[in-house]
């Protein structure tokens, strides 16, 4: 069993950011916490977790799916909170249910860096189980 917590991010792709991140900040009340420009990133912070908005056009977002639509397309990641991030029960549990992971990597989640891997489930979205965090960029802002 994998210990989910909770969701840790969501990834949407967009087309105009400007536009999504007054959205999400202006309308909806939730707060930048980190801007990656060289991404075509930027992070906000909804509760506990964070919405990633990136371009669709972008080194993050960018993919053979095309542009978003209201149809689909939108969605680039869907990520777990996982606690504790046990490396090899997780990879052998994955295993023993015929699910391919990606390699475990350090990435920025609602909670900072930390562990996290990749898979894909069987309609093709791909879900991130991130563990708990240890560092926090100098960049982002921290939560309150």
């Amino acid at each position: 069993m994998i210990p989910i917590r909770g969701i840790d991010h969501v990834v949407l792709r967009v087309r105009d950011l400007d536009r999504m991140v007054a959205f999400y900040r202006d309308a909806l009340g939730c707060e930048v916490v980190w801007t990656r420009p060289d991404l075509g990133m930027v992070h906000v912070r909804a509760g506990d977790a964070l919405i990633d908005l990136v371009t669709h056009d972008g080194p993050v977002g960018g993919s053979a799916r095309g542009a978003p639509t209201r149809d689909g397309h939108n969605m680039g990641h869907l990520c777990l909170r996982v606690d504790p991030f046990d490396t090899a029960a997780i990879v052998a549990h994955l295993a023993a249910h015929a699910v391919e992971a990606g390699e475990v990597r350090e990435r920025f989640g609602a909670g900072g860096v930390g562990p996290s891997i990749y898979l894909d489930d069987p309609e093709g979205n791909t879900v991130e189980l991130k563990g708990p965090a240890h560092a926090w960029p100098a960049a982002a802002r921290r939560p309150r």
